[in-house]
């Protein structure tokens, strides 16, 4: 099974030269004793594996080097002139409120910029008919948001495509900086803003801050937020165990969050150290016939006379009837492999004459609207403040995410080129199936398991 590589390009657009002295004092060089300003000549490598049998790669281009993120010393921006627009889209994610907070107090308290405006629900609020009234952020009025759940300034799904309209309202209200929260679906739409905006002429950075509780972003270590989703999602595993455990023939069942991305999931897995079973959608898996799941969970009640299976949202896919249905954003209407594994248990057990006691919990939107954990929170900071200086220094087309531990600068074409999955010959799966002692493959006949591998490594090349 081979995918062959799409070319990299991590080249980040500017919209002019910096000329305006940075407000932050920071040092120029190390040994001030003070945080140094980053240079646009910092950069983070991208592939960083070594292979003695492969030849070397030449590491000063474009497709390996990515833009560091920080302050520089020279702006682009004036702050006195800047107005800032903060709109969050999509689904919940724990973190959105930390974000939020994040950009305004760097933008206020930093580089001196008063002007910040939040756009309500969305994309939506751009658009005259919805009538939505804006929200002008201070440091008064979002500094205990962190402490809850949610967004502050609403999300909903949708209106991205209205690309015009947006930029006629970002034109009519003289913005010059926008922020946006949100996943690749929203990002792209920023992108296709970004682009008009450009096709008018107008300077305005436009700057993602990437959010997606699946963790699936393209090259980018974990998106805000999803530590608390498996710290949550792993609370909901212990006490699914403890009903199996306690019961002749227990089974607990629990869906988790991950539409084409198994990385909740199999976390969970490996954190709970209580999972038996981890579906996700990465690997195919057969319901019936001598080494499909059924017969692998009748075997473990066998034994251990109790069973504890995860799945993500997305896995099984090919076996449920398909809704061919599309949300707001346009992602696929999944059908629910939740409750359809519910069925199939109980109907196969049954069938059998062997008595079992199911419980089901999908905490999905419980686990959405979580406060954050302390390092989510510190990671949400963060990346608030790498956005506002990238914008400060005329970045735009660009989100900002951790690569390698390093902060960087990140094309949005490049991060929304395709998705990132769980690789099923990659260490951390390997690892999951060491923590819940699964079979590598619960399928029947493996040429058909390895064609359906194969097929959708081949979508996510074009995706």
């Amino acid at each position: 099974m081979s995918c062959k590589p799409l070319e990299n390009d991590f080249t980040i657009e500017n919209l002019g030269p910096c000329k305006v002295p940075s407000p932050i004092e920071l040092a120029h060089s190390h040994g001030e004793f003070r945080a140094n300003y980053v240079q646009d000549t910092s950069f983070v490598r991208h592939n960083i594996n070594f292979y003695s049998d492969s030849p070397t790669e030449d590491d000063l281009t474009v497709n390996n080097l990515m833009e560091k993120a920080g302050p520089r010393a020279q702006i682009y921006f004036d702050p006195v002139h800047v107005n800032a627009a903060i709109c969050t889209c999509g689904g919940l994610c724990p973190g959105l409120n930390d974000v939020i907070r994040a950009v305004v107090r760097c933008l206020y308290k930093r580089y001196g910029v008063h002007r910040i405006t939040g756009f309500r629900f969305g994309y939506k609020g751009f658009l005259n008919e919805y009538a939505f009234d804006t929200v002008p952020l201070n440091p008064d009025n979002v500094d205990t948001i962190h402490k809850i759940g949610g967004s502050f300034l609403g999300t909903s799904r949708g209106g991205g495509n209205r690309v015009v309209d947006i930029v006629d309202c970002i034109e009519r209200m003289n913005i010059n900086q926008l922020y946006v929260i949100g996943g690749d679906g929203t990002q792209r739409g920023s992108y296709d803003i970004a682009c008009e905006i450009e096709k008018r002429g107008l300077k305005c950075a436009v700057i993602g801050i990437p959010k997606t509780v699946d963790n699936d972003l393209e090259f980018i270590d974990r998106s805000f937020g999803f530590e608390t989703a498996v710290e949550k999602a792993t609370d909901a595993v212990r006490s699914v165990h403890m009903e199996a455990y306690s019961q002749v023939n227990g089974i607990g069942l629990v869906k988790l969050m991950g539409r084409e991305s198994g990385f909740i999931a199999m976390a969970t897995a490996i954190a709970s150290h209580e999972t038996n079973f981890c579906l996700i959608p990465e690997i195919p898996f057969d319901l019936d016939g001598p080494n499909g799941f059924l017969a692998h969970l009748e075997k473990r009640l066998e034994k251990r006379q109790h069973a504890v299976i995860v799945v993500a949202e997305g896995a099984g896919q090919e076996l449920l009837n398909a809704t061919n249905q599309t949300d707001a954003s346009g992602n696929k209407k999944l059908a629910d492999i939740g409750t359809f594994l519910k069925e199939k248990i109980n109907e196969y057990f049954e069938s059998k004459g062997i008595h079992i006691n199911l419980k089901y919990i999908d905490p999905s939107y419980q686990v959405r609207a979580a406060v954050t954990n302390a390092n989510d929170s510190i990671y949400c900071e963060r990346l608030g403040n790498n956005a506002v200086h990238a914008a400060m220094a005329g970045k735009t087309k660009m989100v900002v995410g951790l690569v390698h531990d390093k902060y960087v600068h990140l094309p949005i074409k490049m991060v929304t080129r395709k998705r990132k999955f769980v690789d099923p010959e990659g260490s951390m799966w390997r690892d999951a199936l060491d923590a819940t002692g699964q079979p590598i493959l619960m399928v029947n006949n493996m040429n058909t398991a390895k064609e359906r591998m194969e097929k959708m490594c081949g979508l996510n090349e074009k995706k």
